[in-house]
């Protein structure tokens, strides 16, 4: 089981990464030409409201409703089941996804007021950010259809199509600032035109891998279709609890734009660097557990569903707890390397830095709540995660109360940060209830080994964690280096770390096969 589960994994964090690297040069030409003022400020909000709706409606509470449903048809149904059961889904879910993309386009200035009102007694970071909207909503239709491509493509194992899928939006991004805004009246309407493109190339590039598995949908409304009522019954409670995180980040951003010009865009570059190891691992590993614990659930295997959340437990504490060390340790060097190019600064970067920190904190978290919740949207619960989600959300808007306003009003500097680490706080919050649910319900029991695992895990942290804080040394250092001796220290020390973490482990009696073989349960 392992093993297959390792490579499906391997394969979507490998599609990932090329993602990943790729979003990073996005963003490093962003920064290059528009640094963080009020082009961007408005660009990132403009990007977070259909961004934020298609986390919602797409991967989020729509996929988690969606797969365990149509793995369970997959599981137990003939292929023309499946077939009709698409087709269904197509119809009503497009239906359902234009109107409110129409809605979303005429509403764009009640929009902005709603995730930016900061951005109100600017009358020109408004209206920018108005205009920008407007072109960029329409990416929820085209993404959210994607999303649901990609979710019968993953039921079937198709994992590497989706995963590869965003590699076209950083690609057309990067065009778009690079060869599209000298052409433009106001260079910065150029980023939403590429996000609108790229909306449109990310759902056409799923459809022949559809049509080889005979399962290209030909839309049609439900008419009442079991399956598809299910699944939207699973949906409603799941819009909530699937976008925990993002209605944090709203709050974020909500809080953030009555904060200094670039609190937003230093939160989105840090939050980017965070979400490199989340989007790479994380969210790669929540992907492919989700149909295989669907299937378990299916076929009435208690143990095959336990094993498989055990088994992405250990990958998570062997993977994500030293790459949260790193980038603690290195926000600064990292963020210097990458962005500290044009017109993006030194106060730039020393306050994305800060947020940085703050977001490393809380990965170990957020990577949880990615294992934790498929747990019960595999066994169709979508209830219990929106009233833990309830809790996580009040947990971050008091948190924030507590840390931030706080902060900002003593006049210290970077109170930005204190949104990155309350948001940080409240998904540990969500992940332990989570937890507590998962034990409590019985679904899960840990598999022995667990107390050698955390020994050694810790050694190699600490041994790993004391090398970064000795490479990071002074800031000033890496701000005075050049582009070429910044990328080649932080990589020297990267790789050294890396080296260091895993013969530690190794040291301590830890070895690889460990993670590709099916714990005892």
């Amino acid at each position: 089981m392992s093993r297959a589960l390792f490579k499906a994994t391997s394969l979507v964090g490998g599609m990932t990464l090329i993602s990943r690297i790729l979003g990073f040069i996005r963003d490093m030409v962003l920064a290059r030409y528009f640094g963080a003022g009020m082009v961007m400020d408005a660009f990132f909000v403009a990007f977070k409201i259909p961004n934020f709706m298609r986390r919602t409606f797409g991967e989020g509470a729509f996929s988690l409703a969606f797969v365990p449903v149509i793995s369970e048809y997959k599981t137990t149904r003939r292929h023309a089941e499946v077939r009709e059961l698409a087709d269904r889904v197509a119809g009503s879910l497009g239906l359902v996804l234009m109107v409110i993309t129409l809605i979303g386009v005429i509403a764009a200035p009640v929009l902005v007021w709603i995730f930016a009102p900061g951005f109100s007694v600017h009358e020109d970071k408004y209206q920018l950010t108005v205009a920008m909207v407007r072109v960029t909503f329409p990416y929820l239709l085209f993404i959210s259809l994607t999303a649901f491509a990609g979710g019968i493509l993953n039921t079937y194992g198709k994992f590497g199509v989706p995963a590869f899928t965003p590699v076209l939006l950083n690609v057309v991004m990067i065009a778009a600032a690079i060869w599209l805004a000298p052409h433009l009246a106001n260079p910065g309407m150029a980023l939403a035109w590429g996000v609108f493109i790229a909306g449109v190339l990310q759902l056409l590039f799923q459809v022949p891998f559809l049509l080889r598995l005979k399962l290209m949908p030909r839309p049609k409304l439900s008419d009442g279709h079991e399956a598809v009522t299910r699944i939207m019954k699973l949906m409603l409670p799941a819009l909530f609890g699937s976008s925990v995180s993002q209605i944090n980040m709203v709050v974020d951003t909500v809080i953030a734009s009555f904060l200094a010009t670039g609190s937003v865009s230093w939160l989105y570059y840090s939050d980017r660097l965070m979400e490199f190891p989340l989007g790479v691992f994380s969210i790669a590993l929540g992907t492919v557990i989700l149909p295989n614990m669907a299937q378990h659930f299916a076929a009435k295997s208690a143990e095959g569903f336990s094993a498989t959340m055990d088994w992405a437990l250990r990958l998570t504490a062997v993977m994500v707890i030293p790459a949260a060390i790193g980038l603690f340790f290195m926000s600064g060097p990292l963020l210097v390397t990458l962005f500290h190019y044009g017109a993006f600064n030194t106060h730039d970067a020393r306050m994305a830095s800060v947020s940085l920190s703050a977001y490393a904190f809380g990965l170990l978290g957020f990577t949880l709540v990615k294992i934790f919740a498929p747990g019960f949207y595999a066994r169709q619960d979508t209830r219990t995660p929106v009233k833990i989600g309830i809790i996580s959300v009040i947990a971050n808007i008091v948190l924030n109360i507590v840390i931030t306003i706080p902060w900002a009003m003593s006049g210290a500097a970077a109170p930005h940060a204190g949104l990155a680490l309350a948001t940080s706080l409240a998904a540990f919050i969500n992940a332990g209830l989570l937890y507590r649910g998962l034990r409590r319900s019985g679904v899960y029991t840990p598999a022995p080994g667990w107390r050698p695992l955390f020994r050694q895990v810790l050694i190699a942290n600490l041994v790993m964690g004391g090398l970064l804080w000795l490479g990071a040394g002074n800031l000033n250092v890496w701000l005075a280096r050049n582009a070429v001796h910044r990328g080649l220290w932080l990589a020297l020390w990267v790789a050294v770390a890396i080296l260091v973490y895993f013969l530690v482990l190794l040291l301590s009696g830890f070895r690889l096969r460990h993670l590709r073989r099916a714990p005892a349960v």
